[in-house]
């Protein structure tokens, strides 16, 4: 209760901030693809399955599947299936853009910004 009295008094400008600071936890959708890349390089040839790439990649099932939708129609993924899931698993176009992203974000945090 003290905490939300100390917060009515905290101007409109600081409260701005202060929520604003909460959101900087969140990744952008770049950063969100290029850990799904990350994630479905690490796989290799033989493809990674959507619960190991929400496990690692720390996103709902429901958003993987939305974003490796978004990857395989640019080229960066493909999806197979085998007996009983479907794999997922980075292509050369892809692995050319994780190399270039990972150029992006050595600059980017050079330079203490946010992607």
């Amino acid at each position: 209760m003290r905490s939300a009295v100390m917060f009515q008094d905290v101007p409109d400008k600081a409260h701005h901030i202060i929520k604003s600071m909460s959101k900087q936890q969140y990744r952008s959708e770049m950063g969100i693809m290029g850990d799904i890349l990350d994630v479905t390089m690490d796989g290799g040839q033989q493809g990674v399955i959507v619960s190991a790439i929400s496990r690692r990649a720390n996103l709902s099932h429901y958003s993987v599947l939305d974003k490796c939708e978004k990857l395989i129609s640019a080229g960066l993924m493909e999806s197979r299936r085998d007996e009983r899931n479907r794999l997922f698993k980075i292509t050369e176009k892809g692995l050319g853009f994780i190399k270039e992203f990972q150029r992006f974000q050595t600059i980017v945090d050079s330079m203490n910004l946010r992607y």
